[in-house]
């Protein structure tokens, strides 16, 4: 079986952000075996969540020892993802063949991008009011166990299929899309049950869209296991990582580059694409600053611990 060194490399420094911040590996290693590698994106997808049904169940079995997993969540969850994340390879198979479906996943995935994107933003918003109110004192204090909430079935079932869709044409959403949902359906839950809730349903939402993709879709067992050899320790150094690294820096460094490679993936020009991204680089900081004093913050966090975490 021929692995390919730098495709280890890529995936392993892929690993350690993932493990940093939690990110979803589909998010940045679709686009990297599309864009640096030359590899087609339905052969990315595929490769990429047989890869991700491996090494999902790892952090899941963490948090399910914590305790930090709503299991009523997870049912509902996967009614609707489990189903439809086979659903969307089948979809994508049906919107052509040959190059017309890799133009397809190409500009689906770069749709992804752009909404996880968007969501690591308002995550880190969401982070900052919740923060403000704790300050303030309106917040309510947090239940010291598992927050008792009532499921919303008929939302919870229908966020699962909308993520299950998503993972299974692009392979993009299960880390991502799907607990940007969670956040507004279930505002009361914890950020560590928010977590652990969004991996456990993960594992087999993912394993459901890999199935779908060994079977009908483009599967490579030299290129998952090259992706398998690096991301796997690159997730545990940067877990290893994540209680020292300024993870606001990082999440805000992550959104940069997958706006960056949606931009490419929708087939922007270079020139458009680099303005964009020059326009972007100015003006969000200075947004920033200014939404932080809105809420009674420095324009600048200071290097504290709490201001890392708001950040």
């Amino acid at each position: 079986m021929d692995v390919d060194p730098l495709l280890v490399a890529a995936t392993f420094a892929i690993g350690i952000v993932v493990g940093l911040t939690g990110m979803g590996g589909g998010a940045l290693m679709t686009p990297v075996l599309v864009l640096f590698f030359g590899i087609p994106p339905l052969t990315a997808v595929s490769s990429d969540l047989v890869a991700s049904a491996v090494m999902k169940p790892v952090g899941s079995l963490v948090h399910l020892r914590r305790g930090t997993v709503h299991l009523p969540l997870v049912a509902w969850l996967c009614v609707g993802s489990v189903p439809m994340a086979f659903a969307g390879v089948l979809l994508a198979r049906a919107l052509g063949d040959g190059q017309e479906v890799q133009d397809v996943i190409q500009t689906a995935l770069g749709v992804a991008l752009l909404v996880a994107a968007t969501g690591l933003t308002v995550r880190a918003y969401l982070r900052l009011v919740e923060r403000a109110r704790r300050r303030d004192g309106s917040a309510d204090p947090l239940p010291q166990g598992r927050p008792e909430i009532a499921v919303r079935v008929l939302p919870t079932i229908a966020v699962g299929a909308v993520g299950g869709v998503v993972v299974g044409m692009t392979s993009v959403g299960s880390g991502s899309l799907i607990i940007i949902a969670l956040m507004a359906l279930y505002p009361a839950l914890k950020a560590s049950s928010l977590v652990g809730t969004d991996l456990v349903q993960a594992v087999p939402l993912v394993v459901s869209a890999a199935l779908g993709h060994v079977l009908f879709g483009d599967f490579q067992l030299e290129l998952t296991a090259s992706l398998l050899l690096g991301a796997v320790p690159g997730v545990y150094v940067g877990a290893r990582l994540s209680s020292r690294a300024p993870g606001g820096l990082v999440r805000r460094a992550l959104a940069f580059v997958l706006l960056a490679s949606a931009l490419k993936l929708l087939g922007l020009p270079n020139a458009e694409t680099g303005v964009a991204l020059v326009l972007v680089a100015l003006v969000a900081p200075l947004l920033w600053m200014q939404v932080r004093r809105r809420h009674g913050f420095p324009a600048l966090a200071s290097r504290d611990r709490d201001s890392v975490e708001a950040s």
